[in-house]
């Protein structure tokens, strides 16, 4: 949502859509500054940036098979001091589950961007709806 309205802005303007989206103007400001200063992040999304990769490493240099508890197993040998769970969620985030790639979840989040962008655009200018009815006959 924060890349449709930073797309957006300059057209219809960061609050209107914000409004329509039902989220407040200053979640979008928050995500924005994270964005241009990734070093004023929380510590999480630091640590979190910092095992993802690592992650990744050893997911695929064990064949893609490995599952949460193996992973975390590995990441204890390697002297990361993580919790099973804070590696299970960013397996999630990562879209693994035991070792297989789930490619349905990409397919949701396009379709859900493209169910909002038709949404905003409605909502925010209503003669665009007649627009597209009239091309469509």
């Amino acid at each position: 949502m924060i890349s449709f309205i930073d797309e957006n802005r300059k057209a219809y303007g960061i609050e209107p859509i914000c409004h329509v989206l039902k989220i407040a103007p200053s979640t979008f400001h928050a995500h924005d500054a994270r964005r241009r200063r990734p070093g004023d992040a929380p510590p999480r999304v630091m640590r979190d940036a910092a095992l993802k990769p690592v992650i990744q490493r050893i997911f695929d240099e064990n064949f893609q098979v490995y599952g949460v508890r193996k992973v975390w197993r590995q990441l204890l040998r390697e002297g990361f001091g993580v919790a099973r769970c804070t590696v299970a969620r960013l397996m999630k985030v990562m879209v693994y589950k035991n070792g297989n790639r789930l490619t349905a979840a990409a397919s949701v989040v396009r379709f859900r961007r493209r169910r909002v962008e038709a949404a905003v655009l409605v909502r925010l200018s209503p003669f665009v709806w007649r627009l597209v009815l009239k091309v469509r006959r």
